[in-house]
């Protein structure tokens, strides 16, 4: 295979998984709404653009098996078979063969192909079976179908609406064959439709000596009667309409009335373009103007003639700017090079930092106001690239809807799905990273949470359960909350199963806010049986370890017989954050700014009358507080005044005792590296204007740490 033969594949298999996940939402929106035609519309796009490409490209296996599923889904278009969950089952079982055939692990070739045939049994099947149903007397689709013998399905003309005769021109790109297509099959494609007549067009074929071998230069005007709309003509184009101009036009909707006038040879060559109205008055100059023919014989004015002409000229300007408008197009860029982009921005931003810094000890006017003009440049430059890296959360939240339907139907139980604010935006990192968390908390709530629809009637609620998902944003931030209207957590489950793995003491007294935290611990499951769903004590854990890891917080709530709720909230990006500077004897630390909420002075007064506890009382509330000098194992003096970095994670306050508040910092994100990935409390690093090094604080981490110290202490 070339390298350019390798770019094509990898194009369509970009462009498929793509349309595989389109056609997901799709499909699961129809079985929701069996009856929506543009959704049956936009199922069979999706796969005849696949079957397409797939032939272009050279996957023919995947051309023939979604041509199998294609034909399926236009007799649905037709009205001559019904969506059905079964029908629905089946395809999204055919579109997760198709992502198998995409990219198949080697040595799978066989067992994929075998699967592949008995999917395609398994429609047929399917489609007899509609048949039989079809024909059963009385029943509505045996109305529709023909009467006489060997009419096929499809092929007989609806007596309620005529057919039309449709004006096509085709007018291939130059490098249509270079891109594996073939306008035959097109031009085939068209025949089946109706009567059809194909007329070659070789008028740009150049001479001998400068053709081009590789390139396309014939043209084609088709007529063509048929009874399908414009909408199935244009979806045989589906595939090539980005390299090829495609004319369609209805020349005539009479049918068999008697009629047989139709238009003047010279009109039909103007509508077509292969003439201009100049030409033909050229060649007509013994006869006027039609305008000037109405005003001589006094039946129009010249300014009624005038008036149509602005008419017509203002409808052609208008759909031109309309045209123009619509022509606007985006451009496809790998996300390795967005990275790179990224990562060179982050490290202009370190260096602009260095310079505003130099520029600020000294007095020359000049040099300042050129590190403050650098300054707002990259401030502009950061955020653009980094909105470049921003998507819809939706594209994640499509997925679920599959994930409860199958999970819904495996464990016998009656789930819809909510969405709410998929258009909100987040980096694609954080996308990425984010959906295994999502698919755990989703799983447990299906499980764990939303109760069988026998259970829900007796405790006098639908029996169909809810599963809320919804994202904001917030600040600097994103939420995004799960909510279901299940049962609701056991704390009494909890507290026992806490205790018998000698997590809290037996005599305890702990908030439900503070039990729910003990879900997260590593291993833990009230779960009283292993299932393929859950019950081994692997899940939420991960979930809290994903989350950590992308700088975010988990918090939960629930209420007995209502429901549980989830909330994740996520920094925007991982890249570039803002954060406090602070400082811990000589070494300089970043706090994300997105959870302080404010600064205190701590005296050693203050630090006397707590008797030995870590609280201060701040507006009226105790805040317990850790000391990070302690925490770093960090020596030296302590000041005389130091300061508590007020923060809010999880739901709750917790300080973080510091030196001192050196100010805010824009703040790009380092990795440790190996060697450093597994150090508790520290989420990364980054580079200060002078050239020395701050650690980024994991506060979620080292409140966490605290928690199981003193946990521990108190059990032992």
């Amino acid at each position: 295979m070339t390298k350019t033969d390798s770019n094509y594949s990898d194009a369509y298999r970009e462009e498929a998984q793509e349309l595989l996940a389109d056609l997901e939402i799709a499909l699961l929106e129809l079985e929701e709404n069996p009856d929506d035609m543009d959704l049956v519309g936009r199922v069979f796009r999706s796969m005849h653009t696949i079957k397409g490409s797939g032939a272009m490209f050279g996957f023919d296996d995947i051309a023939h098996f979604t041509h199998e599923i294609e034909t399926v889904f236009d007799l649905v278009r037709s009205g001559q078979m019904r969506v059905s969950s079964h029908l629905i089952s089946l395809t999204l079982k055919g579109r997760d063969q198709i992502k198998k055939m995409l990219d198949p692990a080697p040595g799978d070739e066989a067992q994929l192909e075998i699967d592949a045939g008995e999917i395609v049994q398994a429609f047929k099947k399917l489609l007899e079976k509609d048949d039989e149903e079809a024909c059963a007397p009385g029943s509505p689709a045996a109305e529709k179908l023909p009467d006489g013998p060997g009419e096929a399905p499809g092929t007989s003309p609806d007596p309620e609406s005529a057919s039309l005769t449709y004006r096509i021109r085709f007018i291939p790109g130059a490098d249509l064959f270079r891109i594996g297509s073939n306008p035959l099959r097109i031009l085939s494609e068209l025949k089946e439709l109706g009567e059809c007549r194909v007329i070659a067009q070789l008028d740009r074929v150049p001479s001998l000596d400068e053709l081009d071998a590789e390139s396309c230069y014939a043209y084609f005007d088709v007529i063509l009667t048929t009874d399908r709309s414009v909408d199935v003509i244009r979806d045989v184009f589906i595939f090539i309409e980005d390299s090829a101009e495609i004319h369609i036009d209805v020349i005539d909707n009479r049918g068999f009335d008697g009629d047989t006038e139709y238009k003047k040879l010279g009109q039909i060559l103007i509508e077509k373009g292969d003439i201009s109205e100049k030409d033909l008055h050229d060649v007509l100059r013994d006869k006027k103007m039609i305008g000037e023919m109405l005003v001589e014989k006094g039946l129009v004015s010249p300014d009624k003639v005038m008036s149509a002409l602005a008419e017509q000229n203002q409808v052609k300007m208008t759909r031109q700017a309309g045209q123009d408008k619509e022509s606007a197009t985006s451009i496809r860029v790998p996300a390795e090079k967005l990275d790179i982009l990224v990562n060179l921005v982050g490290e202009l931003v370190t260096v602009q930092a260095r310079l505003t810094q130099i520029a600020s000890g000294t007095e020359d006017n000049e040099f300042i106001s050129v590190a403050e003009e650098i300054e707002r440049l990259t401030s502009e430059l950061r955020d653009n690239t980094l909105n470049i890296r921003m998507l819809p959360i939706g594209t994640t939240f499509g997925r679920f809807k599959r994930l409860v339907r199958d999970l819904s139907q495996e464990l016998g139980k009656e789930i819809e799905l909510v969405t709410e604010g998929a258009e909100t935006e987040l980096d694609k990192t954080v996308i990425e990273k984010l959906n295994d968390p999502l698919v755990h908390i989703i799983r447990n709530s299906i499980d764990h949470g939303i109760e069988t629809p026998a259970d829900r009637q007796a405790a006098g609620k639908d029996r169909a359960g809810t599963i809320k998902l919804s994202a904001i944003h917030s600040g600097a931030s994103v939420l995004i909350t799960i909510v279901d209207d299940g049962k609701g957590l056991d704390t009494q489950a909890i507290r026992s199963k806490a205790i018998e793995r000698g997590l809290i003491a037996p005599n305890a007294e702990m908030t439900d806010k503070e039990l729910f935290g003990l879900i997260f611990m590593p291993g833990f499951s009230t779960a009283p049986k292993v299932t393929n769903v859950s019950g081994r004590g692997v899940g939420m854990d991960v979930v809290k370890r994903s989350i950590d890891s992308l700088r975010g917080t988990i918090e939960v709530e629930s209420a007995p017989g209502r429901g549980t709720s989830v909330t994740v909230r996520l920094p925007l990006t991982l890249a570039i954050i803002e954060g406090l500077l602070v400082g811990v004897g000589d070494d300089r630390y970043i706090l994300p700014l997105s959870i302080v909420e404010e600064c205190v002075e701590l005296t050693r007064e203050d630090v006397r009358r707590s008797n030995g506890r870590n609280m201060a009382p701040i507006r009226g509330e105790l805040v317990p507080y850790i000391r990070l000098r302690k925490e770093f194992e960090i020596n030296g003096e302590l000041p005389d005044i130091e300061q508590i970095v007020v923060t809010g994670v999880n739901g709750s306050r917790v300080g973080f005792v510091v030196d001192n508040v050196i100010g805010e910092h824009q703040t790009v994100i380092k990795n440790l590296g190996k060697i450093y990935k597994d150090v508790e409390g520290i989420s990364g690093a980054t580079i200060l204007g002078d050239g020395n090094v701050a650690l980024i604080v994991d506060a979620g981490k080292i409140i966490q740490c605290v928690e199981i110290d003193e946990a521990r202490r108190m059990v032992h």
